[in-house]
Parts: structure tokens; sequence; C-alpha cells
């Protein structure tokens, strides 16, 4: 696609939240907040001519790596939310991108995202073969207190369940979506921590993918205030999610 008439550096998306994305309370859910902030990210490279459509045309795609979202508060039904989305740095294959989450103009989420371009044949990664100059830069204007990290991956874990991996689990990149990993750990997680929304904080590292029938262990590490989740394939990890309560 080519680039938008109207795009802008900087997007401001409205989203309503609906009942299919709401916990029985009536919060929206961590894996679909998850989902808004990849959709509004989705929308900017749509409209910056860098979407996955564009991209295709060389085998290529965007695929998530690291992950960090500071919560405040979460959305609820019927609520509408205004995502705000700029992009840190870029360059060659990776790329830091922010985003914002605002109900009634306050501020409730902020996250920061690590992205990496994708061969999808050859599975590896390699420079984006598109233009991108036109995108500004702001790499001072930070959406989170911190900075997404390489979370440790402390050896004394317990295993919690064994998974394979089955196609519902697979996005359009066929491989696990980045979402489902965190779906995977949630539920597992004690609920009144997510009914209550105990979670300040999370980060997710995306460390090897996953493909269908490939099977797992999910396996998890509590310390004071902090939940590790790690899973991995044939003893090596492949994903890591630590909580902050």
């Amino acid at each position: 696609m080519p680039i938008a008439p109207n795009f802008t550096s900087v997007l401001s998306k409205d989203w309503e939240i609906n009942f299919t994305q709401c916990m029985p309370n009536g919060y929206l859910k961590y894996t679909d907040l998850c989902n808004i902030l990849q959709l509004t990210a989705a929308a900017h490279s749509d409209m910056g001519g860098i979407s996955f459509s564009d991209m295709q045309q060389f085998n290529q795609a965007w695929v998530l790596s690291r992950m960090r979202v500071e919560i405040t508060a979460l959305p609820k039904w019927r609520d509408i939310v205004t995502v705000k989305t700029w992009i840190n740095t870029l360059e060659n294959s990776r790329s830091v991108r922010a985003l914002e989450m605002y109900v009634n103009g306050e501020k409730i989420v902020g996250s920061e995202t690590f992205w990496a371009v994708f061969n999808t044949q050859r599975r590896r990664p390699e420079g984006l073969a598109l233009p991108y100059e036109h995108f500004e830069l702001y790499p001072e204007l930070k959406a989170t207190e911190e900075s997404f990290s390489k979370i440790n991956i402390n050896s004394e874990k317990e295993d919690v369940f064994e998974k394979s991996v089955y196609l519902s689990d697979l996005d359009i990149v066929n491989h696990v979506n980045n979402v489902k990993y965190l779906e995977w750990c949630l539920d597992h997680l004690e609920v009144d921590l997510i009914l209550k929304q105990k979670i300040k904080s999370f980060e997710m590292n995306f460390l090897k993918e996953l493909s269908l029938n490939d099977k797992v262990i999910i396996h998890e590490n509590y310390s004071e205030d902090s939940i590790l989740f790690s899973i991995t394939k044939d003893t090596k990890n492949c994903y890591a999610l630590q909580l902050i309560l």
C-alpha cells in the first residue's frame, strides 16, 4: 500500500471496548490489551507503507521480540480508549515503538515494544527492504518509566503444565502468536491477581519460534513481588514473562 495521504509520525486511534474482550468483572483482559496495542501499531505501519502486506512483497514481516507494559488501570466494557503510538528508533532490521492508552484524557497504560524484521521464508531476521525515512523518530519520548529488558530466567523453576501447539495458536506469520504465550501463562495464575488488577507491569521476551504440534512445558517461579513464567521446548527457552505485582 502507498503511504496514506493523512500519514503522521504520531498516530492516535480510538477503540471501543466490547464484551468479547472483557473478563467476568467487566474489565479488559490483559491479552486483549496487548491485541489493541498491536493493532494500533499495525494501523500505523499500514499508513506508513511498511505493513505486513507491503513487506510480504519481500517475504518479510515485523515480529515482536520484547515488550514491556506498565498499567495504572484497565479500561472496562464500553469505554472508548485512545491509543497513541510513535517510533523511538528504526534502523536496518530493528525498531522500538512506544504506545500509550488513554481514557477520558487520562493515561492508564504505557508500553515499549521491540520489533525485528523477519524473513518468513528463511525464518531469520534481515534488514527492512522498504523505505522508512518518512517516519520521524522520537528517541527521547518514552511511554514507560522503565525500558524493556532481558529477563533473567531462574534455573530453579517449577514445571506447571505441558502443552502442544494447536492451529488456533498460530498467526499469519505461521508461528505462535505473541499474545498466546501470555494467555497460556495467565491461565495458571491465581484468579484474584487478575480480577483484582494486582499486576502493575509485565515484560515479555520472545526467544524462539514455536510451530504447529510443538510440545512445550510452562514453568513458574515466585518471589515476593513478582512471578516469572517461562516456556521451554526440548529444554530450550522460547519465552519469558515477568509479572510485577
